[in-house]
């Protein structure tokens, strides 16, 4: 499996680039900005990008949908709960982000979906709380956590959609279970670090303990 993870954006989101080395099928998870770079590294080792995978609808997450669909033909996929969201930013965030509206979903996913690469796939998890169409992705060895957990951290859950009872569950039924030394990948770093461990988390983590 190929991975890289990128800080892209003011905002400081973490985009993921995934592949099936075998094969060099892709994908990108929360293209937030600097799309040409993504596309750039992606190319660097032949990887086609098939899908963008977008973790949760929030415009940061979101902004380089537009530009990398129409620079890949990937198609978009989000859970469905934020779909709508994800297309019905305000015109003034969206120039904020200087960025072009989503296109709609070609995909909506749900709870234990899979998305598949070539040999690669990842487990859909909706581990809702930040919004309530937040996703969380995992293949053995490692979890994407979007914005749900975070190195030391949670995402926050006073947005619109947000829930902390939500995010709790979220927390204890979907993510903590995963094996000890699964590395999470998160949307955002924190103080703590820019990846973290399911272990680690739970010893050290305030949220959790």
């Amino acid at each position: 499996m190929f991975l890289k993870q990128l800080k892209v954006g003011h905002m400081g989101v973490f985009a993921y680039i995934l592949a099936d080395t075998e094969n060099s099928d892709g994908l990108i998870i929360d293209p937030g900005a600097e799309v040409d770079s993504l596309i750039a590294e992606a190319g660097k080792v032949g990887i086609r990008i098939r899908y963008i995978v977008n973790t949760h609808g929030h415009v940061d997450h979101i902004a380089g949908n537009a530009e990398l669909k129409e620079k890949t033909g990937a198609e978009i996929l989000i859970h469905e709960q934020d779909a709508t969201m994800m297309i019905s930013h305000h015109p003034i965030i969206m120039r904020m982000f200087k960025a072009k509206p989503s296109p709609p979903a070609d995909r909506m996913i749900r709870d234990n979906d899979h998305i598949e690469v070539g040999n690669l796939t990842l487990q859909v998890l909706h581990t809702p709380g930040h919004s309530p169409g937040s996703i969380s992705l995992y293949t053995p060895g490692y979890v994407l956590t979007g914005d749900t957990l975070l190195p030391g951290f949670v995402g926050s859950t006073n947005l619109i959609g947000g829930s902390w009872e939500d995010m709790e569950k979220s927390l204890r039924e979907k993510l903590l279970p995963l094996p000890d030394d699964t590395v999470i990948l998160p949307g955002h770093q924190t103080a703590a670090n820019a990846t973290s461990t399911i272990a680690y988390e739970k010893l050290h983590n305030p949220f959790l303990t």
